[in-house]
């Protein structure tokens, strides 16, 4: 038998008998960090991240988890309208949360409602970081007068409420658009809408970050060389700026989440035939006053439990990043 064979357990280093060391895997080593040994020991978390990671796996396999497709003209019938919950007098087993007015299922409604929620939180957040990351390295980074515009647009688009500024970019580009591509255009154009009103909080903090990292001795080397503005900001700037861009993009997304269901609940958001949470709140408030009140109410609480739980890893996320909290 090879004396000099070892056996290592994933994230334990071992010292052979000619005294090498065997490193970590990246597995360990993810186990062993900071971020990790915050987050075991986080009972808040946990529960946050076990909550979400429910829900979004419950909104991205939507098709397969709901017990009946809601959309499905097919498959609704009106005997089944209005339909209390499972533990209420004249309740269908088939039907756990009750059904609306047009007798379809509440919780599969809640479960694809919630998946286009997230795709639109997510599409929005995306696009958001992306044009504040971007202007935020340039403002920073070439300073003069692009910063002192780019920061002008920054403190004008502050002095007004997300939510106004998403009405009034959602407003503008339904009156442009033909009236006959409102439905197949109305998801691109809520994202942009609120990617445009949520883009200046990555643009200051990168900004900010920016200058004190142009100023440091690895970006002065990279110039001294000959190495590009564009790719001293691409390849040196951006990944040290990028701490902060992921916990502000955490938060954003539940952010963003509330202004879509916002702007559903208001009639301008997504179409009816594919509504999100929002809309389906709307569709309930209806009926809210009459005692159906479980059609705004289930939707209600399930968009409370999506934006709770990720804010509370965001915040979680915040403090585990923070140096100062270590």
């Amino acid at each position: 038998m090879d004396t000099d064979a070892v056996v290592v357990d994933p994230g334990v280093p071992v010292i052979t008998d000619q005294g090498s060391v065997v490193p970590k895997n990246a597995a360990g080593r993810l186990w062993d960090s900071d971020v990790a040994y915050s987050f075991r020991n986080s009972p808040v978390a946990i529960t946050a991240a076990v909550v979400a990671f429910i829900l979004i796996f419950s909104a991205v396999f939507a098709r397969w988890v709901a017990p009946h497709n809601p959309f499905d003209l097919a498959t609704l019938n009106l005997l089944d309208a209005s339909l209390p919950p499972l533990w209420e007098a004249g309740s269908n087993p088939s039907f756990w949360l009750g059904t609306d007015d047009q007798g379809r299922d509440i919780f599969s409604a809640i479960l694809f409602g919630m998946q286009v929620s997230l795709l639109i939180g997510l599409a929005s957040v995306a696009l958001s970081v992306v044009l504040g990351v971007g202007l935020g390295l340039l403002s920073g980074y070439v300073g003069g007068r692009l910063d002192a515009f780019i920061m002008r647009v920054c403190d004008v688009m502050l002095s007004f409420p997300a939510i106004l500024t998403a009405l009034l970019i959602d407003g503008v580009a339904r009156a442009a658009l033909p009236r006959d591509s409102h439905n197949e255009l109305a998801f691109g154009v809520l994202i942009i809408a609120i990617a445009l009103s949520g883009w200046v909080q990555y643009a200051r903090t990168v900004r900010g970050s920016t200058l004190v990292e142009k100023n440091k001795e690895y970006v002065q080397a990279a110039r001294v060389i000959g190495v590009s503005p564009l790719a001293i900001m691409a390849r040196h700037v951006l990944p040290n700026v990028m701490g902060p861009v992921l916990v502000l993009a955490t938060v954003h997304i539940a952010t963003a989440i509330i202004t879509e269901a916002t702007l559903s609940f208001l009639g301008v958001g997504v179409p009816p035939t594919t509504p999100s949470l929002g809309t389906l709140i709307r569709i309930g408030n209806e009926f809210l006053f009459s005692g159906e009140w479980w059609i705004t109410i289930f939707p209600g609480l399930a968009l409370v439990l999506l934006v709770l739980s990720v804010n509370l890893l965001g915040d979680w996320l915040r403090d585990a990043l923070n140096p100062k909290l270590r």
